[in-house]
């Protein structure tokens, strides 16, 4: 499946983004989706996940409360909502495909995106 995110961009702390992911080539309601993050000199973290059927979703601590993942099968696109941003969470945002899988170890994740770069300014 190739996978497409969008929607980065600079917006001041305290404001929100929606980053979106669209999916081709293979049937997306058939994996889990992931969004990981990827800040300069750090390594890539785990964000968040939500299953194959919308039914059920994770997230890291450091976002809980403040992101929402949800996707749209019938648009093959996932959606990462990002409410009251902080300047940490400035980093190049990752969605990623996994079949059966709604963990947070990015090796389990069978395809990913490009990035889209979010950046947060104080």
């Amino acid at each position: 499946v190739q996978l497409q995110a969008s929607g980065g961009g600079l917006v001041q702390a305290g404001g929100s983004l929606r980053l979106s992911c669209a999916a081709s080539g293979r049937t997306f309601s058939n994996y889990d989706m992931g969004w990981f993050r990827q800040a300069p000199g750090k390594e890539r973290e785990f964000v968040g996940v939500i299953s194959w059927s919308g039914g059920s979703t994770r997230y890291a601590s450091a976002v809980k409360g403040r992101f929402t993942i949800s996707r749209d099968n019938a648009k093959n696109t996932v959606y990462l909502q990002m409410n009251n941003l902080k300047p940490e969470d400035t980093a190049l945002y990752y969605c990623a495909a996994a079949v059966r899988y709604t963990g947070g170890e990015d090796h389990a994740y069978d395809y990913w995106g490009q990035g889209t770069q979010v950046t947060v300014s104080s």
